[in-house]
Protein backbone atom coordinates (compact mmCIF):
# COMPACT_ATOMS: atom_id res chain seq x y z
CA UNK A 1 0.00 0.00 0.00
CA UNK A 2 0.75 3.22 -0.87
CA UNK A 3 0.37 6.65 1.26
CA UNK A 4 -0.81 9.19 -0.41
CA UNK A 5 0.79 12.64 -0.24
CA UNK A 6 -0.81 16.12 -1.20
CA UNK A 7 1.13 19.21 -1.86
CA UNK A 8 -0.55 22.49 -0.75
CA UNK A 9 -2.74 23.12 -3.72
CA UNK A 10 -5.28 19.85 -3.48
CA UNK A 11 -4.45 19.12 0.34
CA UNK A 12 -7.96 17.94 1.86
CA UNK A 13 -6.78 19.09 5.44
CA UNK A 14 -8.01 17.18 8.07
CA UNK A 15 -11.69 16.35 6.99
CA UNK A 16 -11.46 12.81 6.29
CA UNK A 17 -14.05 12.51 4.05
CA UNK A 18 -12.37 14.88 1.82
CA UNK A 19 -9.07 12.47 2.28
CA UNK A 20 -11.32 9.57 0.84
CA UNK A 21 -12.89 11.79 -2.22
CA UNK A 22 -9.02 12.78 -2.88
CA UNK A 23 -8.25 9.06 -3.52
CA UNK A 24 -11.19 8.09 -5.59
CA UNK A 25 -13.50 7.12 -2.69
CA UNK A 26 -16.81 8.40 -2.16
CA UNK A 27 -17.66 7.71 1.69
CA UNK A 28 -21.69 8.17 1.00
CA UNK A 29 -21.75 5.89 -2.35
CA UNK A 30 -23.27 2.16 -2.13
CA UNK A 31 -23.25 -0.56 -5.05
CA UNK A 32 -26.00 -1.51 -7.26
CA UNK A 33 -25.80 -3.85 -9.88
CA UNK A 34 -21.95 -3.62 -9.86
CA UNK A 35 -22.03 0.30 -10.26
CA UNK A 36 -21.21 2.62 -7.66
CA UNK A 37 -24.11 5.27 -6.58
CA UNK A 38 -24.58 8.04 -4.31
CA UNK A 39 -27.00 7.25 -1.67
CA UNK A 40 -30.44 9.79 -1.88
CA UNK A 41 -32.77 9.74 0.90
CA UNK A 42 -35.64 12.29 1.43
CA UNK A 43 -34.58 15.26 3.48
CA UNK A 44 -37.03 18.14 4.79
CA UNK A 45 -36.21 21.62 5.34
CA UNK A 46 -37.21 24.92 6.90
CA UNK A 47 -38.13 24.76 11.04
CA UNK A 48 -38.50 27.63 12.87
CA UNK A 49 -39.48 28.56 16.63
CA UNK A 50 -40.19 31.99 18.16
CA UNK A 51 -40.98 33.30 21.64
CA UNK A 52 -43.86 35.21 22.48
CA UNK A 53 -45.26 36.76 25.84
CA UNK A 54 -47.41 33.47 26.31
CA UNK A 55 -45.69 30.59 24.76
CA UNK A 56 -43.92 29.71 21.74
CA UNK A 57 -44.70 29.50 17.95
CA UNK A 58 -43.30 26.47 15.62
CA UNK A 59 -43.55 26.26 12.40
CA UNK A 60 -42.52 24.08 9.20
CA UNK A 61 -42.52 24.17 5.79
CA UNK A 62 -44.13 20.61 3.61
CA UNK A 63 -41.75 20.60 1.54
CA UNK A 64 -39.54 17.33 1.14
CA UNK A 65 -36.61 16.88 -1.28
CA UNK A 66 -34.51 14.31 -2.74
CA UNK A 67 -31.77 16.12 -4.78
CA UNK A 68 -32.98 18.29 -7.35
CA UNK A 69 -36.41 16.37 -7.37
CA UNK A 70 -39.49 17.25 -4.86
CA UNK A 71 -40.29 13.90 -3.25
CA UNK A 72 -43.62 15.15 -0.94
CA UNK A 73 -45.12 18.34 -1.08
CA UNK A 74 -47.26 17.39 2.61
CA UNK A 75 -44.20 16.16 4.88
CA UNK A 76 -45.42 17.14 8.26
CA UNK A 77 -42.10 18.34 9.93
CA UNK A 78 -43.31 20.02 13.00
CA UNK A 79 -45.55 17.74 15.68
CA UNK A 80 -46.20 17.77 19.23
CA UNK A 81 -43.88 15.33 21.76
CA UNK A 82 -46.44 15.63 24.75
CA UNK A 83 -49.07 18.26 25.37
CA UNK A 84 -46.62 21.28 26.21
CA UNK A 85 -43.82 20.61 24.02
CA UNK A 86 -43.11 20.05 20.30
CA UNK A 87 -40.56 19.05 17.90
CA UNK A 88 -39.71 20.61 14.37
CA UNK A 89 -37.29 18.23 12.05
CA UNK A 90 -35.11 19.36 9.48
CA UNK A 91 -32.50 16.58 7.53
CA UNK A 92 -33.10 12.72 6.85
CA UNK A 93 -36.83 12.19 6.53
CA UNK A 94 -37.13 8.31 7.36
CA UNK A 95 -34.93 8.79 10.41
CA UNK A 96 -36.27 11.93 11.47
CA UNK A 97 -40.03 10.25 11.96
CA UNK A 98 -38.85 7.25 13.54
CA UNK A 99 -36.95 9.19 16.05
CA UNK A 100 -39.81 11.55 16.69
CA UNK A 101 -42.06 8.46 17.35
CA UNK A 102 -39.46 6.93 19.79
CA UNK A 103 -39.00 10.38 21.55
CA UNK A 104 -42.61 10.51 21.89
CA UNK A 105 -42.73 7.34 23.38
CA UNK A 106 -40.21 7.61 25.87
CA UNK A 107 -41.94 11.37 27.36
CA UNK A 108 -45.36 8.95 28.12
CA UNK A 109 -43.90 6.08 29.47
CA UNK A 110 -41.98 7.99 31.39
CA UNK A 111 -44.54 9.90 32.82
CA UNK A 112 -46.54 6.94 33.31
CA UNK A 113 -43.73 5.21 35.35
CA UNK A 114 -43.17 8.65 37.22
CA UNK A 115 -46.79 9.42 37.12
CA UNK A 116 -45.83 13.26 36.32
CA UNK A 117 -44.56 14.98 32.71
CA UNK A 118 -40.86 15.06 32.46
CA UNK A 119 -39.52 18.36 33.23
CA UNK A 120 -39.13 20.74 29.62
CA UNK A 121 -34.80 20.92 29.92
CA UNK A 122 -35.29 16.94 30.61
CA UNK A 123 -37.24 16.41 27.52
CA UNK A 124 -34.76 18.73 25.70
CA UNK A 125 -31.71 15.90 27.17
CA UNK A 126 -33.85 13.24 26.51
CA UNK A 127 -33.53 14.70 22.65
CA UNK A 128 -30.45 15.27 22.57
CA UNK A 129 -29.06 11.44 23.63
CA UNK A 130 -31.35 10.41 20.24
CA UNK A 131 -29.21 12.67 17.98
CA UNK A 132 -26.06 11.88 19.11
CA UNK A 133 -27.07 8.36 18.74
CA UNK A 134 -27.45 8.98 14.90
CA UNK A 135 -23.88 10.71 14.98
CA UNK A 136 -23.24 6.99 12.89
CA UNK A 137 -25.54 7.71 10.60
CA UNK A 138 -25.04 11.88 10.22
CA UNK A 139 -21.10 10.70 9.59
CA UNK A 140 -23.05 9.03 6.36
CA UNK A 141 -24.96 11.94 5.14
CA UNK A 142 -28.19 11.14 6.90
CA UNK A 143 -28.30 13.68 9.66
CA UNK A 144 -30.92 14.85 11.57
CA UNK A 145 -31.19 18.32 13.32
CA UNK A 146 -34.55 19.30 15.73
CA UNK A 147 -35.51 21.83 16.89
CA UNK A 148 -37.28 21.37 19.99
CA UNK A 149 -39.81 23.90 21.86
CA UNK A 150 -42.29 24.30 24.84
CA UNK A 151 -44.36 26.06 27.37
CA UNK A 152 -42.11 25.71 31.12
CA UNK A 153 -44.61 25.00 33.68
CA UNK A 154 -42.47 25.32 36.47
CA UNK A 155 -40.67 28.80 34.87
CA UNK A 156 -44.44 29.67 33.69
CA UNK A 157 -43.01 30.96 29.69
CA UNK A 158 -41.67 29.46 26.77
CA UNK A 159 -38.90 28.20 25.77
CA UNK A 160 -36.34 26.55 22.97
CA UNK A 161 -33.52 24.77 21.76
CA UNK A 162 -31.50 24.04 18.92
CA UNK A 163 -28.89 20.62 17.74
CA UNK A 164 -26.08 19.54 16.25
CA UNK A 165 -25.49 16.25 14.56
CA UNK A 166 -23.07 14.92 17.89
CA UNK A 167 -26.23 15.64 20.02
CA UNK A 168 -25.10 19.31 21.53
CA UNK A 169 -28.25 21.17 22.61
CA UNK A 170 -28.67 25.27 22.66
CA UNK A 171 -31.31 27.11 24.45
CA UNK A 172 -32.18 30.60 22.53
CA UNK A 173 -33.66 33.07 24.44
CA UNK A 174 -35.72 34.23 21.50
CA UNK A 175 -35.92 32.75 18.37
CA UNK A 176 -34.05 30.11 16.40
CA UNK A 177 -34.43 28.29 12.80
CA UNK A 178 -32.42 25.20 10.62
CA UNK A 179 -32.24 23.60 7.46
CA UNK A 180 -31.16 25.01 4.14
CA UNK A 181 -33.60 28.19 4.66
CA UNK A 182 -32.36 28.61 7.84
CA UNK A 183 -30.31 31.81 6.97
CA UNK A 184 -32.91 33.76 5.25
CA UNK A 185 -35.32 32.50 7.69
CA UNK A 186 -33.44 33.63 10.53
CA UNK A 187 -32.57 37.17 9.05
CA UNK A 188 -36.42 38.09 8.93
CA UNK A 189 -36.84 36.60 12.52
CA UNK A 190 -34.06 39.13 13.89
CA UNK A 191 -35.25 41.97 12.06
CA UNK A 192 -39.13 41.13 13.01
CA UNK A 193 -38.60 40.10 16.80
CA UNK A 194 -40.15 42.39 19.15
CA UNK A 195 -39.93 41.14 23.09
CA UNK A 196 -43.47 41.35 24.50
CA UNK A 197 -45.35 39.80 20.56
CA UNK A 198 -48.39 38.37 21.34
CA UNK A 199 -49.61 35.30 19.63
CA UNK A 200 -50.86 36.76 16.17
CA UNK A 201 -47.77 38.88 16.05
CA UNK A 202 -45.52 35.82 16.22
CA UNK A 203 -47.53 33.85 13.97
CA UNK A 204 -47.46 36.33 11.31
CA UNK A 205 -43.40 36.58 11.79
CA UNK A 206 -43.10 32.87 11.40
CA UNK A 207 -45.08 32.91 7.83
CA UNK A 208 -43.22 35.65 6.79
CA UNK A 209 -40.13 33.96 7.85
CA UNK A 210 -40.94 30.69 5.82
CA UNK A 211 -41.95 33.11 3.16
CA UNK A 212 -38.71 34.28 2.62
CA UNK A 213 -37.08 31.19 2.87
CA UNK A 214 -39.17 29.61 0.26
CA UNK A 215 -38.47 32.45 -2.07
CA UNK A 216 -34.43 31.64 -2.35
CA UNK A 217 -34.39 28.07 -0.98
CA UNK A 218 -35.27 25.23 -3.28
CA UNK A 219 -35.79 22.72 -0.76
CA UNK A 220 -37.78 24.84 1.35
CA UNK A 221 -41.95 24.61 -0.07
CA UNK A 222 -43.83 27.48 0.02
CA UNK A 223 -47.54 28.42 0.35
CA UNK A 224 -48.79 26.02 -2.35
CA UNK A 225 -52.83 27.48 -2.76
CA UNK A 226 -53.53 25.20 -5.95
CA UNK A 227 -53.45 22.31 -3.85
CA UNK A 228 -54.20 24.24 -0.34
CA UNK A 229 -51.05 23.23 1.25
CA UNK A 230 -49.50 25.70 3.89
CA UNK A 231 -46.80 25.26 6.54
CA UNK A 232 -47.22 23.87 9.72
CA UNK A 233 -47.51 26.43 12.40
CA UNK A 234 -48.57 25.89 16.41
CA UNK A 235 -48.80 27.71 19.35
CA UNK A 236 -47.65 26.25 22.62
CA UNK A 237 -49.11 28.07 25.95
CA UNK A 238 -50.27 26.88 29.32
CA UNK A 239 -53.35 25.43 27.41
CA UNK A 240 -50.82 23.28 25.61
CA UNK A 241 -50.67 22.12 21.88
CA UNK A 242 -52.46 24.25 19.41
CA UNK A 243 -52.13 24.26 15.63
CA UNK A 244 -53.46 26.97 13.34
CA UNK A 245 -55.81 26.15 10.88
CA UNK A 246 -55.25 26.19 6.65
CA UNK A 247 -57.68 28.63 6.47
CA UNK A 248 -56.11 31.10 8.99
CA UNK A 249 -53.21 30.63 7.45
CA UNK A 250 -54.34 31.12 4.10
CA UNK A 251 -55.87 34.41 4.74
CA UNK A 252 -52.76 35.47 6.62
CA UNK A 253 -50.18 34.71 3.49
CA UNK A 254 -53.26 36.16 1.73
CA UNK A 255 -52.06 39.30 3.25
CA UNK A 256 -48.81 38.83 3.65
CA UNK A 257 -48.86 39.02 -0.79
CA UNK A 258 -50.81 42.22 -0.97
CA UNK A 259 -48.06 43.49 1.67
CA UNK A 260 -45.30 42.36 -0.97
CA UNK A 261 -47.39 43.47 -3.91
CA UNK A 262 -48.44 47.14 -2.85
CA UNK A 263 -44.37 47.66 -1.70
CA UNK A 264 -43.44 46.53 -4.98
CA UNK A 265 -45.63 49.06 -6.41
CA UNK A 266 -44.52 51.51 -4.40
CA UNK A 267 -48.63 52.47 -2.70
CA UNK A 268 -47.55 51.54 0.60
CA UNK A 269 -44.66 53.81 3.26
Amino acid sequence: MVVPFFNLDNDPGSNFTSLLRKVGLDPFAYAQNGDVQTLQAPHGTTVLAVRFNDGVVIAGDRRATMGSRISNREMEKVVPADRHSGVAISGTAGIAMDMIKIFQLQLEHFEKLDGRPISLEGKANQLSQLVRANLSGAMQGLAVVPIFAGYDLLRSTGRLWDFDVTGGRYEEREFVATGSGGGPASTVLKVGFRPGMNADEAINLACRALWEAADVDSATGGPDVLRSIYPVVATITSSGWERCEDRDLAVRFETLVQQQRSQREGTTS
